[in-house]
């Protein structure tokens, strides 16, 4: 099982001129609970699980296990997940010393919010922050996606 350090912003200016790539996600979810989140995501034309465990203290850490499913699969394990979908388009922006930010421009429920995650090979990995990054909000749990299916932004 993987372990995964990821930093979380809100997006405040213009970041798709420097996307490389986008893709259309949805996404539900098996389970919500604190321990664990099972996630079931339509990632353009591919299918995938995912485990989540939890999160550490400082909220940038937790262990994750992901699988590609076939696409029939995961849009009839969609069927069966918990209310509320996710639905968003992913852009890949390149970082300047190697890694990336995806940047997720949520719809339906969650219009109108934009999130940069950005994924380190440790917690205290230092990265340029580029200007349209705004506000840090890692590990607000409100901002994760399984919270996000449960009480929407524009319900906040």
């Amino acid at each position: 099982m993987a372990q995964e350090i990821e930093r979380k912003f809100l997006v405040v200016g213009d970041f798709k001129s420097f996307a490389t790539k986008k893709t259309r996600i949805r996404q539900a979810y098996l389970s919500t609970a604190p321990e664990r989140s099972v996630r079931i995501r339509i990632n353009g034309d591919k299918g995938f699980i995912t485990i989540k465990g939890i999160v550490s203290k400082s909220g940038t850490s937790r262990f994750e296990w992901e699988n590609e499913i076939s696409l029939t699969d995961a849009k009839n394990l969609l069927e069966l997940c918990e209310p509320g979908m996710i639905d968003k388009t992913r852009y890949i922006v390149k970082e300047t010393g190697g890694l990336q930010f995806e940047v997720d421009e949520f719809y339906g429920n969650n219009q109108g919010l934009t999130i940069a995650e950005i994924e380190l090979p440790t917690e205290g990995h230092h990265f340029e922050k580029p200007e349209w990054l705004g506000e840090e909000v890692t590990g607000m749990a409100k901002y994760y996606n399984s919270m996000l299916i449960k009480n929407p932004f524009k319900n906040w």
